[in-house]
C-alpha cells in the first residue's frame, strides 16, 4: 500500500473529527485487510512523533496543543533539556524537560510543551514535557563516520546526540571510517531508542581542507549552489545591461563620487557625494545600488535571494545571496563603470540637523574605490599629498569626516549607546587554516561611513513611515526591567553609581566613565548581555541601542533581502504609486529574515572556532591571557584575548578552594581563601583539553596545577565530575543495542547472557 500517512494527518485534522480507535480508523479509511500490519506501523510512527496521541481508551487523535508553550528545545549533552518560551527570553523562564520526556526532540526543533512540576524552591525552573514536535530545525547533520560491530555509525558533530546514530551496513555510499558525512534522519532518537540515518553526501576525510567549510555549510543548511533557472536569468540581464542607457534617471555620472569598503570587497553596495554650499549647510548624497532594477518581484532572482534572506560570510568563502553576475559585476559600484542606482539625498545644516530630505533613481560613475586602511590618512590630514588621490578627492574624504563627526555628537546626545567590543579576525592560510588573528580595525574612516549608512536608513524609515507604507523595519526592543536592574546591582559591585538603570543616559554615561580602564571589557559586556537581538518586524517598535523611533535597512540591497523590500516599496512611491502592504506577508517575511539572519551568523561563528580549535589543538599545555565572559555555579566562561574562541574553566579546575556563586555580582568566590573570579576579570589559563568534533575547549586557570587538583580532598560520597566525565562517548552498548534493532530478523542471533557475580563493576553515573 502507499504511505497512508497524509490520508491519516487530513483525517484528523477535519473539523468535525471525532477520537477513534484504529481498528475504526482504518475502516474509515478503507484499509485492506492485508495492509492492516503496515497501516499499524505508520499509525505507531505518527505517535512515537508526537504527530498524533492515543487516549486512555485507545482512541486517536490530533495531539491538543491548546494550553501548552511553543518554544524552541535544547537538549543537553546528558539528554535532558530546556525549552525556552517564544514569549520569554528570561533564563528563569526557561522550562526543565527531564530525559524521559523529551520524545525524539533535538536541539533547535520547535516544540508544544505541558507543564507537569512547579517549581520546589526559588531559582528553580518550572518541569514540563514535550507533547509534540511542531518543526523541526534541521533534517540534516554532519558528523564523523566509523564502523563498529558489523555495522556503519555517524558521531554528529557537537552535543544534539549524545549517541551515535545507525547508517546501516559498513561502507554505504562508499563511506570510509573517519570520512566527514551528511546524513538525513530516518528516525530521531529518544530516550527508549537508538535513532537512525542514512548517508546522504560524502564530505571528505576528517581534517582535509575545505572538509570542515562544506560541513558546516551542509550542518546549517545553507544553499551553496544557484539553480539553472535563476543562473540563467542572471545571464540575460548581463546580456541586455548597456550602460549608456540611463533612461531618466537622475544623471549623476559627473558628480564626484567615492566608494569606501573592505580591502578584499567584491561586492560594492553603497558610494558617498559630499558638498557643502555658501551657508555652511551640507549635501549628502547616499548612493545604494539598485538591485530591484534587475531582481523582479516573483522572479526566479528574487525566489532564490528570498529564500537565502542574506549573503553568508564564512572564513575562507562567501555565498552570496544573488549569482555573482549580479553581487559582483552589474550591482556592484565599481570604479569607472556607470551604475544604477537608489540615492538618498540629505540636507543638514551646519549643527547636523536635517533640513531637507529627497529619492530618486539614479545612475552614478564612481571616481575613486578606497579601502578603509586607504581612507583613513586622508581623511586625517586632507590638505596633504597622497599619491594616487586628486586634491579634490581629499578634500571630499577631509568633509566627510567632519560632518561625520557632527551627526555621531547628535546621535550621542540623544541617547544612543556604544559598547567598545573589539572584535578579533583570524587570519588563514592558502588551506584555509588559521595561522593568527588580529584585532579589527574600527578606525574613524569604518564610522565614517557607518554614520553616512544610519542616517540614510532613518531617513528611508522616517520617509515610508509618513507615506503610510509597509516596509521591514529594524528593530530594537527595550531592555527588560529586571535584567537592567541585575546590570546595575553588577556596576554597583564595581564601585560604579547608577541610580537609574532604565535611563539609557545613565547607561550611556556608565559607558563612557568606563572606557580605556581596566573595568572597560566588565562593563560593555554587562550591558550587552542585558539587551535583546535585533529583528525585523512590520510593527514601529523602535531602535533602543540607536535612540531611533524610525530605523530600518536600506543600503545593503546586494546581500541582505530586507533592505531589497525596503527599496522596492520606496522606488514604487517615487513611480507616484501606492505600494502593496500586507502586514501578516510582512510579518512572515521579516521572521524568516530574522532566522536566516542568524543561521549565517551562527554559520559563521561555528566555522571560526573549528578553525580556532584546530590551529590550538597543537598547543594543548600553554597559557593564554583571556577574560571572564560568564560566571555559572559549574565554572567561568572565559574568551582568549588573542584569539576569538570561548572556552570552560570547570569548577573542579578550581582545585585551590570551594568555590560558590555570588549572582548579583556575577562572581565566583572562594570559601577559604575569598579568591574571587568576577564577570569581565583578566585571567590567565592553560588549555587542557580539546575536542573538535564536539566544539569544546576546556581551559584551567594557569596558576593551579594539576598536582592541586589531585591533591584536593573530595566531600564524603562525592561523585567525582570533570569536563571529561561529563563529555564521555557513549558506551559500547548503545552501539550494541543500535546495531542488533536494525540486525535483519531472518537471522537473530540471541544475546549472550550476562553472568551475574558480586564482583560486578558499576559503570559511574558522570
Amino acid at each position: 500500500m502507499t504511505d497512508p500517512t497524509e490520508k491519516v494527518l487530513d483525517l484528523v485534522s477535519e473539523a468535525d473529527f471525532k477520537p477513534m480507535t484504529l481498528k475504526a480508523m482504518s475502516r474509515r479509511l478503507g484499509v485492506d485487510p492485508d495492509d492492516y500490519p503496515e497501516f499499524r506501523a505508520a499509525v505507531k510512527g505518527l505517535i512515537k512523533d508526537g504527530r498524533l496521541e492515543i487516549a486512555k481508551d485507545k482512541r486517536l487523535s490530533k495531539p491538543h496543543t491548546k494550553g501548552a508553550i511553543i518554544g524552541l528545545f535544547r537538549r543537553s549533552a546528558k539528554g535532558f533539556g530546556f525549552v525556552r518560551p517564544h514569549t520569554s527570553k528570561e533564563k528563569a523562564d526557561q522550562i526543565y524537560i527531564p530525559v524521559d520526556q523529551t520524545r525524539d526532540a533535538s536541539s533547535g526543533d520547535e516544540v508544544a510543551v505541558k507543564i507537569t512540576k512547579r517549581p520546589k524552591g526559588p531559582g528553580m525552573n518550572v518541569e514540563g514535557r514535550i507533547i509534540q514536535v511542531l518543526t523541526r530545525a534541521s533534517g540534516i547533520f554532519v558528523g564523523t563516520y566509523f564502523e563498529e560491530l558489523g555495522a556503519g555509525f555517524v558521531r554528529v558533530d557537537g552535543t544534539t546526540f549524545g549517541a551515535p546514530i545507525y547508517v546501516g551496513d559498513p561502507g554505504a555510499k562508499g563511506a570510509k571510517p573517519s570520512d566527514k558525512v551528511a546524513i538525513e534522519m530516518v528516525s530521531y532518537p529518544t530516550p527508549y531508542a537508538a535513532g537512525e540515518g542514512v548517508i546522504s553526501e560524502i564530505l571528505g576525510p576528517r581534517g582535509q581542507p575545505g572538509v570542515d567549510t562544506l560541513g558546516v555549510i551542509r550542518a546549517f543548511n545553507i544553499p551553496d549552489t544557484f539553480d539553472e533557472e535563476t543562473l540563467n536569468e542572471a545571464r540575460k540581464l548581463g546580456k541586455q545591461f548597456l550602460e549608456t542607457e540611463i533612461g531618466d534617471r537622475l544623471d549623476l555620472r559627473d558628480t564626484l563620487t567615492v566608494t569606501i569598503d573592505p580591502a578584499t570587497a567584491r561586492d560594492f553596495d553603497d558610494a558617498i557625494t559630499l558638498s557643502r554650499d555658501d551657508r555652511g549647510f551640507w549635501s549628502l548624497g547616499v548612493h545604494i545600488a539598485d538591485v530591484s532594477h534587475f531582481v523582479q518581484p516573483a522572479s526566479d532572482l528574487d525566489r532564490t535571494a528570498r529564500q537565502r534572506g542574506t549573503s553568508v560570510y564564512l572564513p575562507d568563502r562567501v555565498i552570496p545571496m544573488l549569482p555573482e553576475v549580479i553581487s559582483n559585476s552589474l550591482a556592484s559600484l565599481q570604479a569607472g563603470k556607470v551604475r544604477y542606482t537608489v540615492s538618498a539625498l540629505l540636507e543638514f545644516n551646519a549643527e547636523g540637523i536635517r533640513t531637507g530630505l529627497s529619492f530618486a533613481r539614479s545612475a552614478i560613475k564612481v571616481d575613486h574605490r578606497f579601502s578603509y586602511e586607504q581612507a583613513f590618512p586622508v581623511m586625517k590630514e586632507p590638505e596633504a599629498e597622497h599619491e594616487g588621490v586628486a586634491p579634490e578627492v581629499a578634500r571630499m574624504l577631509g568633509a566627510m569626516l567632519e560632518l561625520a563627526q557632527i551627526l555621531r555628537r547628535r546621535r550621542f546626545d540623544r541617547g544612543a549607546l556604544e559598547l567598545n567590543m573589539p572584535a578579533v579576525e583570524v587570519d588563514l592560510g592558502d588551506q584555509g587554516e588559521v595561522v593568527g588573528a588580529h584585532l579589527a580595525s574600527n578606525d574613524e574612516s569604518h564610522q565614517v561611513i557607518e554614520d553616512f549608512m544610519l542616517a540614510a536608513n532613518e531617513a528611508v524609515a522616517t520617509f515610508l513611515t509618513e507615506k503610510h507604507a509597509g516596509f521591514l523595519r529594524r528593530t530594537h526592543a527595550d531592555p527588560e526591567p529586571t535584567k537592567l536592574d541585575a546590570f546595575a546591582e553588577f556596576a554597583r559591585s564595581l564601585g560604579l553609581e547608577i541610580e537609574n538603570p532604565q535611563s539609557r543616559f545613565e547607561i550611556q554615561r556608565i559607558l563612557i566613565e568606563t572606557a580605556g580602564t581596566p573595568d572597560e571589557y566588565a562593563v560593555h559586556y554587562g550591558v550587552l548581555r542585558s539587551l535583546k537581538q535585533a529583528i525585523y518586524t512590520p510593527d514601529p517598535e523602535g531602535h533602543f541601542a540607536l535612540a531611533s523611533e524610525n530605523y530600518c535597512h536600506f543600503t545593503s540591497p546586494i546581500r541582505r533581502y530586507p533592505d531589497l523590500q525596503v527599496h522596492r516599496q520606496l522606488t514604487t512611491l517615487l513611480e507616484g504609486k501606492r505600494p502593496k502592504s500586507d502586514h501578516d506577508e510582512l510579518a512572515v517575511l521579516a521572521d524568516h529574515c530574522t532566522k536566516t539572519e542568524r543561521r549565517a551568523e551562527a554559520a559563521e561563528r561555528e566555522l571560526v572556532k573549528i578553525k580556532l580549535l584546530t590551529y590550538l589543538e597543537s598547543r594543548i599545555g600553554e597559557s593564554f591571557q583571556a577574560i571572564i565572559i560568564g560566571v555559572e555555579e559549574f565554572g567561568l566562561f572565559c574568551r582568549i584575548v588573542n584569539l576569538p574562541v570561548d572556552g570552560l574553566v570547570h569548577i573542579t579546575s578550581l582545585a585551590d578552594d570551594y568555590y560558590y556563586l555570588e549572582f548579583e555580582t556575577h562572581t565566583l568566590i572562594g570559601r577559604r581563601s575569598g579568591r574571587r573570579y568576577r564577570l569581565g576579570d583578566p585571567i590567565e589559563v592553560r588549555i587542557t583539553r580539546i575536542d573538535i568534533d564536539r566544539r569544546e575547549l576546556d581551559l584551567a586557570p594557569a596558576d593551579i596545577h594539576i598536582q592541586e587538583a589531585e591533591s584536593r580532598p573530595q566531600r564524603p560520597g562525592a561523585t567525582p565530575s570533570t569536563p571529561e566525565a561529563r563529555r564521555a562517548r557513549p558506551p559500547a552498548s548503545s552501539l550494541t543495542k543500535a546495531a542488533r534493532a536494525k540486525s535483519s530478523p531472518k537471522n537473530p542471533k540471541k544475546n549472550s547472557k550476562t553472568k551475574k557475580g558480586k564482583g560486578k563493576a558499576k559503570r559511574p553515573k558522570g
